[in-house]
């Protein structure tokens, strides 16, 4: 059975999550090029898992078309990986600080994911949020 494991993380405190797969890696995602909520006050404090946020991005149509790109990638990655048998894929969503686009990109593939493919597990995990 395929595992997704789904990253948020920032560029400028962490770097690109290591796969403990053992397969070396996988998807890294750039949010950079996407206006950041992180520099909008109302947003500052809040994060990609908050509405006031999620919102913002759905409304911002280079967000939008940015995860459309992404579900056709991660699309033609898990048919092709569940036809090889392959158990592990990695996909890494980045942004400045880790706490807004990433998360919110993270979390709508992590979404997307379980309702297209409800035979796969994903685990999601946002590297710089408090648990």
């Amino acid at each position: 059975m395929l595992k997704v494991s789904i990253f948020s993380f920032s560029y400028l405190y962490n770097g690109i999550p290591s796969d403990d797969s053992g397969n070396g890696g996988g998807f890294v995602l750039d949010c950079r090029f996407i206006e950041n909520p992180g520099r909008i006050e109302e947003f500052r404090n809040l994060t990609g898992l908050d509405d006031k946020v999620a919102e913002f991005l759905e409304n911002h149509k280079p967000m939008q078309d940015f995860l459309s790109n992404v579900y056709n990638i991660i699309d033609a990655a898990v048919e092709n990986y569940t036809h090889r048998g392959f158990t592990n894929l990695m996909v890494s969503f980045g942004c400045t600080g880790g706490r807004h686009r990433s998360v919110y990109s993270a979390q709508k593939l992590s979404d997307y994911i379980i309702s297209e493919y409800p035979f796969i597990k994903t685990a999601i995990h946002h590297c710089n949020l408090k648990d």
